[in-house]
C-alpha cells in the first residue's frame, strides 16, 4: 500500500501535468512553425556548460565513493534534459529553414559521440583482457557489442539492476545512458520532420503529450520492475522531451533579471536536493527524477546572466569541466572498475580522490586529442572516411565481443594452475540445475510434478523406495552432493526438492528479492507431499543468515571488505513464526526433521578471488575471519537451536568442517571450497558426507516397513 506522502506526490504530479497541458493548449493555436528557442538559441551558452559540470561532478564523486554525494547518479538525468533542449533547438531551427538533413545530423552525432567512446572501448578491452576472469570477461564482451550498437541499456536491463554489486563491476555499465540518447535521436528527428509536415502548429502539444505518457509509464513501471524503468528508452524519454519542450517556448521566458536569477537559483537548489538527499535506496527514476530534471529545466529556461547561480555556472572552472564532461563521463567509470579489480576491494577515500584526479587528467587528454580533432567544420576527417571508420570500428567491436563471448571469456589467457582454480566456478552437481532444481525462470519440477512425487532421486538409484526428502533453496542444491554421497553409502534413497531463493518455509512473505507467490506454491506442494506420503525424514536446508537478517553479506561479489561489519539487524519474526509452525506440523505427523545450519558466507566469489591472488602472487587465504562468520551466524544458530530443542529436531552444522583455529578455509588441496560467495563447490561438498551418515543410518535402522510409495521421475 502506498504511503500518504507518495499519494500526495502523485497528486502534485497530476496537477503539474494539467498545468503543462493548459499552457500548451493556450499557446498551441499561435505557435509558429517548428522553431528554436529564439534567435540566439544556437549561440554558445556558458551556463549550459556550467550545468554540464553540475551534472558530471556528482556522478564522478558518487561513483568514486566520495562521502556526501549519495544521489550523484541524478547527474545523468540533468544530461538528458540538456541534450533534449540542444538537439530540439538545432533540429527544429534547421527544419524551419528547410535545411535539415538526416545525414548531416548523424554525421554531427558521430563526430560528437564516436571518437571518445571507441577510444574508451579499446582501452577497456585491453584492460579487461589482462584483469578480468573468464565469466567477467564474457559479460564484458557482451556489453562491448551492445555499447558499439548503442543497445547497452537493453543488455544491462536484462542482466541486473544498476545498484547491485554485479552491475557495479561492469566496466561499460555507464554506456547505458549513451544508448538511451542515441535511440532517442534515431526517432526524434523523424518525429519532428513528420510533425513539421503535418501538424506544425501542434508540435509542442504533441511533445507534451508524449512526455506525459512516458512519465506515467515510467512511474507505473517503477513499481513493477525498477530495472526496466531505469534503463529503457520509453521510460526515460520524458526527460529528453522536457528539454525539447523548452526549445519550443511553451512557457514564456521571464523578462525581469530578478526573476531569471530566482529561477536559476531554484534550479540549482532542486538539483542539490537530489544530489545530497537521494541515495541507492531511493525509488528511482519515476517521480523522484522530477527534482533534477525540473532543476535543469529551470536553469536552461531562465537564461540568467548575472545572478548567483549564473556566476557559479559561468565561472571558468565550471565551464571547462562542462567542456570535458563527455570525456570525463566516459573515462571515469572504467578507471574506477579496473582499479577495484586491481585492489580487490572498495576504494578508500584517498584512493577515490586519486581516481577523480586520474579521471580528470584522462578527460582533458581525451577532449583535446580525441574529441577536438573530429569536431567542427575545420576537422581534417571528412564525411565519407568518418562514416567508413565508424562502421569499421562497430564491426570490429562486434567481432571481438562475439569471439570472447563464444569462447567463454577466453580462459586460455590464464595459466593452467589458475584455470584449474577458476574452474570451480562451474563445479556444481545436477541438484543445482534443471530438471532437478527449480530455477527462478520457472524451469525444473512443476507443482504437479512435486505433488506426484516426480522429483530427482538422491542416493542410490532404484535400491529402495524414497524415504526422505531434501528440501530448501539454492543452498540445498549446493549441499545435496554431501547428502547424496552419504545416502549412497548407507544405501537409502530420497527425493530432492530445491528452488532458487525459496527457503523451505511454506507461506513465508519474502521481500522484493524473492517471489512469495511462486515460492509459496512450490513449498506448499513439497509440504503436502511430505504430509500425504508420511515421509519419515526431512532435511531443511537454507540460506538462514540471509533470511533472518533479510540481507546478504556486504559486497557479496568480486571483493570483500572485512572492515565493514556484517548485517546483524534482527528481521527474523516471520521466519521464526513460519518455521515454528512447519516443525509443529511435521513433528505432529511423525516426520523427523534435520535442520541444516548454513555454511559460512565468504563475502566474495572465491574462485575469482583465489585465481586473482595467484596471478598477483599474494596470499590465497582470502576467507573472512572466523569471528566475523560467527557474528553473522549467531542469530540463525540461536533460532535453529531453540526450535530444534522445542520439537526434538536434529541440527547439522557444517561450519566446524570449514573453519577452525580462528580461521576459515578458502582453499583445500589447491581448489576453492566454494563456487561463488556462499554456495559450496560440488567437489568439496561431497567431502562433507560424514555429517549426514548418522541421521541416514538411524533412518535405515528404523524402517521396519516398506517406505512410502513415492514415484521417482529422474
Amino acid at each position: 500500500m502506498l504511503k500518504t506522502d507518495t499519494l500526495r506526490l502523485y497528486a502534485d504530479i497530476v496537477r503539474l501535468g494539467e498545468l503543462i497541458l493548459n499552457l500548451v493548449l493556450r499557446r498551441s493555436s499561435s505557435l509558429a512553425p517548428v522553431h528554436g528557442y529564439g534567435p540566439s538559441s544556437l549561440t554558445y551558452r556558458r551556463d549550459i556548460d556550467g550545468l554540464r559540470a553540475l551534472a558530471i561532478i556528482p556522478v564522478v564523486l558518487y561513483h568514486a565513493g566520495i562521502p556526501g554525494f549519495r544521489g550523484g547518479f541524478v547527474g545523468v538525468d540533468v544530461f538528458f534534459v540538456i541534450s533534449g533542449f540542444l538537439m530540439a533547438s538545432l533540429i527544429s531551427n534547421e527544419i524551419a529553414r528547410g535545411e535539415f538533413s538526416l545525414v548531416r545530423f548523424y554525421e554531427r552525432r558521430i563526430r560528437r559521440i564516436f571518437p571518445a567512446l571507441f577510444a574508451v572501448l579499446v582501452a577497456s578491452f585491453i584492460a579487461a583482457w589482462f584483469l578480468l576472469m573468464p565469466a567477467e570477461f564474457a559479460y564484458f564482451a557482451r556489453s562491448l557489442k551492445a555499447a558499439a550498437l548503442f543497445t547497452s541499456n537493453i543488455q544491462f536491463e536484462k542482466e541486473s539492476g544498476y545498484f547491485d554489486i554485479g552491475a557495479q563491476m561492469k566496466p561499460l555499465l555507464h554506456t547505458w545512458s549513451l544508448a538511451v540518447e542515441e535511440q532517442f535521436y534515431i526517432l526524434f528527428p523523424l518525429l519532428l520532420m513528420v510533425v513539421s509536415r503535418f501538424a506544425r502548429r501542434h508540435a509542442a502539444l504533441i511533445l507534451a503529450g508524449l512526455l506525459l505518457i512516458s512519465f506515467g509509464a515510467s512511474t507505473w513501471t517503477l513499481f513493477q520492475s525498477q530495472a526496466e524503468a531505469f534503463y529503457l528508452l520509453q521510460f526515460r524519454a520524458w526527460e529528453l522531451l522536457l528539454g525539447a519542450l523548452l526549445a519550443f517556448g511553451v512557457i514564456p521566458m521571464p523578462k525581469r533579471p530578478e526573476m531569471r536569477a530566482g529561477l536559476a537559483a531554484a534550479g540549482v537548489l532542486l538539483i542539490a536536493v537530489a544530489i545530497f538527499g537521494f541515495s541507492d535506496k531511493t525509488l528511482f527514476p519515476g517521480p523522484a527524477a522530477l527534482l533534477p530534471c525540473l532543476g535543469a529545466a529551470l536553469i536552461i529556461h531562465a537564461r540568467d546572466e548575472w545572478g548567483p547561480a549564473s556566476r557559479l555556472l559561468r565561472s571558468r572552472p565550471m565551464t571547462f569541466i562542462g567542456l570535458i564532461s563527455y570525456s570525463l563521463y566516459l573515462w571515469h567509470w572504467p578507471i574506477i572498475v579496473f582499479s577495484r579489480e586491481m585492489t580487490g576491494r572498495e576504494l578508500s577515500l584517498p584512493q577515490g580522490g586519486v581516481i577523480v584526479a586520474a579521471s580528470l587528467a584522462a578527460a582533458v587528454l581525451s577532449w583535446r586529442f580525441i574529441e577536438q580533432p573530429f569536431r567542427g567544420r575545420v576537422s581534417l576527417v571528412k564525411r565519407m572516411p568518418l562514416f567508413a571508420g565508424a562502421v569499421t570500428v562497430v564491426i570490429v567491436a562486434i567481432g571481438l565481443g562475439d569471439y570472447v563471448a563464444h569462447h567463454g571469456g577466453v580462459p586460455d589467457r590464464l595459466s593452467s594452475n589458475v584455470r584449474k582454480v577458476y574452474a570451480s566456478t562451474y563445479d556444481q552437481s545436477r541438484f543445482s540445475l534443471p530438471p532437478c532444481f527449480a530455477d527462478s525462470d520457472t524451469t525444473g519440477p512443476t507443482v504437479a510434478d512435486i505433488r506426484a512425487g516426480k522429483l530427482c532421486l538422491i542416493g542410490p538409484d532404484g535400491s529402495s523406495k524414497p524415504s526422505f526428502v531434501v528440501w530448501g533453496d539454492s543452498h540445498s542444491g549446493a549441499m545435496a552432493p554431501a547428502i547424496d554421497a552419504a545416502a549412497t553409502q548407507v544405501g537409502i534413497t530420497g527425493l530432492f526438492a530445491g528452488h532458487a531463493s525459496c527457503p523451505p518455509l511454506p507461506g513465508v512473505q519474502l521481500t522484493a528479492r524473492g517471489d512469495s507467490e511462486r515460492c509459496g506454491k512450490f513449498n506448499g506442494a513439497v509440504r503436502d507431499l511430505i504430509v500425504s506420503r508420511h515421509v519419515p525424514l526431512v532435511f531443511l536446508v537454507g540460506y538462514w543468515p540471509k533470511y533472518v537478517h533479510d540481507t546478504e553479506m556486504p559486497n557479496e561479489g568480486p571483493y570483500f571488505d572485512p572492515s565493514v561489519p556484517p548485517p546483524l539487524e534482527d528481521r527474523s519474526a516471520s521466519i521464526v513464526q513460519t518455521l515454528d509452525s512447519l516443525l509443529a506440523d511435521l513433528t505432529r505427523q511423525g516426520t523427523r526433521v534435520v535442520l541444516v545450519s548454513d555454511v559460512p558466507e565468504m563475502g566474495r566469489y572465491m574462485p575469482e578471488a583465489v585465481a586473482k591472488a595467484m596471478i598477483q602472487g599474494t596470499s590465497t587465504d582470502v576467507a573472512p575471519p572466523l569471528d566475523y562468520v560467527e557474528k553473522r551466524q549467531a542469530l540463525s544458530h540461536a533460532i535453529l537451536s531453540r526450535l530444534a530443542a522445542k520439537y526434538g529436531a536434529t541440527i547439522i552444522d557444517p561450519l566446524p568442517s570449514i573453519c577452525g583455529n580462528g580461521r576459515c578455509d578458502a582453499v583445500r588441496n589447491g581448489l576453492p571450497l566454494y563456487k561463488d560467495a556462499d554456495h559450496l563447490a560440488a567437489t568439496f561438498a561431497t567431502t562433507l558426507s560424514p555429517l549426514y551418515v548418522p541421521a541416514l543410518s538411524e533412518l535405515r535402522g528404523a524402517l521396519t516397513t516398506t517406505s512410502p510409495g513415492i514415484d521417482a521421475r529422474y
